[in-house]
């Protein structure tokens, strides 16, 4: 097995429960999200597009990062049926770019996303858009009064296990998220998913921790003995290459505007990310990691 020290950018709020503590149950604990996202708005302004949307992109030849991001949010909208829909459920919502497009563009009445990032909260509350809602709440807190009609997750299911969980305990992790996540969606409603994964290696477990902390991959075997009963999976796309061309748009947005950005948070973090996202482009560039389009339908008998 190939070993690889270097860490990946992902979009997701880590969306795990504590205990009265602070401990976290499964995965990374709200202050850990924390300490990556609430770093501050500007300084992801700098090297995100227009939308601060984190998450890997859907690219096709010519694209700018904005057009990228666009057709990956409206990708993931179609494959989970959202037009038209009443309610529609945005796990790991960042600084809401999906609930925003799901509303302006997919005709949806009513957006809901989740997010352990204040500042992300704050955010999304500020843009003011009709119909979105955002809650400061892990995925195993949150009881909805009524379903939803489509369910939306990119990029949060990084942040569910720890590394030294064990593969049958990330199977469980992972198999309780599906099983609410099939609580919350109404019969027949159909779930889009995004993730980074492990494909030929794993992370030194201090390489990621730089980055996000009490946080680890899935596999896509995981993911499927998890999803076994509760989603029929209708499609799996692997993209690792657009992940790739996702990580060195980031990274020449950020040296385009170093001096702004150092100004904000300081030059070794501002080094950091660049050689961080350097690295991630190079690991999905070799198939050492994969990045996972699922479309799910609950499944009912």
């Amino acid at each position: 097995m190939r070993t690889v020290r270097l860490g990946f950018p992902v979009r997701s709020e880590g969306l795990l429960s504590e205990d009265p503590s602070g401990r976290s149950v499964l995965g990374a604990s709200r202050a850990a999200i924390q300490a990556h996202y609430d770093i501050g708005d500007d300084f992801y302004h700098l090297w995100l597009d227009p939308s601060m949307t984190y998450s890997c992109a859907l690219w096709h030849e010519g694209d700018s990062l904005q057009l990228a991001q666009e057709r990956k949010l409206d990708f993931h909208a179609e494959q989970a049926c959202v037009r038209g829909a009443r309610r529609v459920l945005d796990i790991g919502c960042g600084w809401g770019s999906l609930l925003t497009r799901l509303i302006q563009v997919h005709q949806v009445s009513e957006a809901t996303g989740l997010t352990l990032s204040d500042s992300q909260a704050d955010f999304v509350k500020r843009l003011s858009v009709p119909g979105t809602h955002v809650a400061v709440e892990s995925w195993t807190e949150h009881r909805p009064a009524t379903q939803y009609d489509a369910i939306v997750s990119i990029g949060a299911i990084e942040h569910f296990a720890r590394p030294e969980t064990s593969s049958d305990e990330r199977v469980e992790i992972y198999r309780r998220f599906f099983q609410n996540c099939r609580t919350w969606l109404a019969p027949g409603g159909s779930m889009s998913i995004q993730t980074s994964a492990y494909e030929k290696g794993r992370f030194i477990q201090g390489a990621i921790a730089s980055i996000f902390p009490e946080s680890d991959l899935p596999r896509l075997l995981e993911l499927v003995a998890a999803l076994e009963g509760l989603f029929e999976i209708v499609s799996i796309r692997n993209d690792p290459k657009d992940y790739a061309t996702t990580c060195r748009a980031w990274l020449a947005r950020l040296r385009e505007n170093s001096e702004r950005a150092s100004a904000l948070v300081g030059d070794q973090i501002v080094r950091h990310y660049e050689a961080f996202l350097d690295a991630a482009a190079r690991g999905f560039d070799a198939g050492v990691f994969g990045l996972l389009r699922l479309r799910l339908r609950r499944g009912d008998v």
